[in-house]
């Protein structure tokens, strides 16, 4: 029996995916507990218009994140911190700080959950932090942190 998933199954498949089980397995737990579908022909057809929907979705999210990366990759982003005489920061640079300069430097906004820093910053000086936005999708970010 084919049945289309309409949820995740474990050791089975993923969303909108065609697999075959066994028709007691189908009948009997898939399809009553709504983590699948038959795969009729109206419903293969509604499977296929879901999965260019999601192509077109995907498409334009790529884009999305290409423009960001772009706007990200121009410069620096410059950070204030608070330093004493040493030089040395008080406290250290957080990924809100860096979503916060993004999001007033560039104008994007980007969830501080995204962003990792490589190095702990302690100090005044150049450091990284990388953006992952999903999918594979991760770019690197450069920030400067200054003194105020």
């Amino acid at each position: 029996m084919q049945v289309i998933l309409i949820q995740d199954v474990d050791n089975l498949g993923g969303v909108n995916e065609l697999v075959t089980v066994k028709n007691g397995y189908g009948r009997n737990f898939l399809i009553p507990q709504k983590l699948a579908v038959e795969a009729n022909p109206s419903n293969l057809k509604q499977m296929g218009e879901k999965q260019k929907q999601q192509q077109k979705k995907e498409a334009k999210l790529l884009a999305e994140i290409k423009s960001v990366v772009a706007a990200l990759s121009e410069g620096p982003l410059k950070i204030g911190a608070k330093t004493g005489t040493s030089g040395k920061i008080f406290g250290s640079v957080t990924s809100l700080q860096i979503a916060r300069a993004i999001r007033d430097q560039r104008g994007y906004e980007i969830d501080r959950r995204r962003i990792s820093i490589t190095d702990e910053v302690k100090e005044l000086g150049t450091y990284k932090a990388s953006i992952d936005f999903g999918n594979g999708n991760t770019t690197q970010v450069e920030f400067e942190v200054i003194g105020e």
